[in-house]
């Protein structure tokens, strides 16, 4: 059963359609990368499933749960974790701090409500409990402490595929997860996406150019070109076809040989 469906979704800017009626579902435990040119759609299309963009037509649909007329806010609390192109974290806040605030954005506790104070800490301590599992889950416990302004680039995307995790969404969007990462740093976000694959209930979209990460990673490619679905299967056939390799991904037939 899809856990994730998207029906029609269109968007329009004057006469231009961005987006133009896709309809698409998405299963548990798959990671699904979406592929295309410069300007195919590709990151307007997760915007409009997480809702940083209103769709001219369509729906997005969670767990059978139409999710159109939410905020992003709302989305995320629904299900959906999404991460950027560029960082989104708080720089003037530590490492623990914002992965903290990530884990109480997703709990309900005590800390919600401002009971008695003895409850309120205890539920303080478990939700510095949580983020600690996490930043060591990612290799950054040792760096709890720092500014978030003052991490490497590198750092700062492992903090926000963390601040994904403390949310425990059931669909993971990442948008160029490696971009602007160095030879060295690019294979820690991989290694951290390949984690979050072994849980089968979870459902991952990835946009990425870089096409030898796609072919590892992925189970399912769909490519998008002036916005509309063209493609869709598994990433041998996809990447395969003539049409794709040339037209849409700009790669010759030796290059995936």
């Amino acid at each position: 059963m899809s856990l994730l469906q998207t029906r029609d979704l269109t968007i329009r800017f004057g006469g231009h359609v961005a987006v133009n009626a896709v309809t698409c579902s998405f299963e548990p435990g798959t990671l699904t990368a979406i592929v295309g040119p410069n300007g195919a759609g590709k990151t307007t299309y997760f915007n409009l499933i997480s809702g940083q963009l209103k769709a001219s037509e369509g729906t997005v649909m969670l767990g059978g749960r139409d999710l159109s007329g939410m905020s992003p806010s709302q989305r995320t609390r629904a299900g959906l974790g999404r991460a950027f192109q560029l960082t989104n974290l708080f720089p003037r806040l530590s490492v623990l701090e914002n992965v903290r605030l990530a884990v109480q954005a997703a709990r309900d506790g005590d800390h919600r409500r401002g009971l008695n104070l003895w409850s309120v800490w205890s539920d303080h301590r478990e939700l510095t409990r949580r983020a600690d599992q996490i930043l060591d889950s990612i290799a950054l416990k040792d760096k709890e402490t720092e500014l978030v302004a003052n991490l490497p680039h590198g750092d700062q995307r492992k903090l926000e595929v963390a601040l994904l995790m403390a949310l425990d969404p059931s669909v993971f969007m990442f948008d160029e997860p490696t971009a602007g990462m160095n030879v060295a740093e690019a294979p820690v976000i991989l290694n951290l996406i390949r984690k979050l694959k072994e849980d089968r209930s979870k459902t991952i979209l990835l946009v990425e150019h870089k096409m030898d990460v796609v072919r590892e990673l992925a189970d399912r490619i769909i490519v998008l070109h002036n916005g509309s679905l063209v493609a869709d299967g598994a990433p041998a056939e996809v990447i395969a076809s003539p049409i794709v390799q040339e037209a849409y991904l700009g790669v010759s037939k030796e290059a995936v040989a």
